[in-house]
């Protein structure tokens, strides 16, 4: 009996060995790509995302458990731009891994296709921290996680051209997924149109768009720089000139300086998602929009 039992023990375990053997293993940068990836690659992948979701993704401390995943990964998606380039090519360098070094096939760019906003004509430094290649928060329109999807799983099937069509299956699901979440996401957000709010940082240039805000101003001065008396005075201004209800912020952002502006006007301070990940419920890239858009909905009533 105790034989039959090693015996069957050893099988599960060849068993696993082959299915672990035959996993695709993704790195990805933040928790969006890691749940498309997961989305795209089901059972076929194993993903795992390095800045979690209250983490800003421009300031990533590269530790050495990173450079292991990535020496052992077949893929590895960067939102690109220059979002990680503080941490991101450190890590990417350190794994010694030519497969998922820039331009080879295991590396997937999820920013290429995307229509990118807010490009500069020129560089100036003085005016805080510019993003040379435009706003790389591309994600938080949802309409963009579809080219995301699209960029994941053109890389996957590189790396794995026998699941082509499992692949393209989830890519399908994944994109009929977010325009039946969009008409929802419009339907709520259609009485907000035109709404205007102050946001602590500019990131939120796609979320804006596709849902009709308007954004008037920033709780900082200029991109990077923390909010000065100054900034704050014009910004009560402007709450009050304009009746405006809401300031949003991220996880990662202290929220003292929007408390002062909303204790002088009476609007009130949301904590966005900009990630999955971001707070306990939202767990999904779906959840990033259905988390935001109730937030602001029930303020902005």
């Amino acid at each position: 009996m105790k034989r039959k039992i090693s015996l069957i023990i050893a099988a599960m375990a060849i068993m696993m060995t082959k299915v672990f053997a035959g996993t695709i293993h993704v790195v990805a940068t933040t928790q969006d790509l890691k749940s498309i990836a997961e989305f795209i690659g089901g059972n076929k992948v194993d993903v795992f995302g390095i800045a979690t979701g209250y983490q800003n993704p421009h300031f990533v401390d590269p530790k050495p458990s990173y450079i292991i995943k990535l020496s052992n990964a077949d893929v590895f998606i960067t939102v690109g731009l220059d979002l990680e380039t503080g941490w991101s090519p450190p890590l990417l360098a350190s794994s010694r891994n030519p497969k998922i070094q820039k331009g080879n096939a295991g590396y997937v760019d999820a920013s290429i296709g995307v229509q990118l906003m807010q490009v500069p004509s020129s560089i100036n430094r003085g005016e805080g921290d510019i993003h040379i290649y435009g706003n790389p928060h591309y994600w938080l329109d949802p309409l963009n996680g579809k080219q995301i999807a699209r960029n994941i799983c053109d890389g996957l099937e590189r790396i794995s051209p026998e699941n082509k069509f499992f692949f393209e299956a989830n890519l399908k699901t994944f994109n009929e997924t977010i325009d039946t979440k969009l008409k929802t996401w419009n339907a709520q957000m259609a009485k907000y149109k035109g709404s205007k709010i102050i946001a602590y940082h500019n990131e939120w240039c796609y979320f804006e768009n596709r849902f009709g805000l308007q954004v008037v101003d920033f709780l900082e001065p200029k991109p990077g720089i923390p909010p000065t008396p100054s900034q704050l005075v014009k910004i009560i201004g402007e709450v009050k000139d304009n009746h405006i209800k809401v300031i949003i912020s991220s996880p990662y952002f202290t929220t003292s300086s929007s408390d002062v502006v909303a204790k002088q006007t009476g609007a009130k301070v949301l904590t966005l998602a900009t990630s999955a990940g971001a707070f306990d419920s939202v767990k999904t890239y779906f959840d990033v929009f259905d988390y935001n858009i109730h937030q602001l909905t029930n303020a902005l009533q």
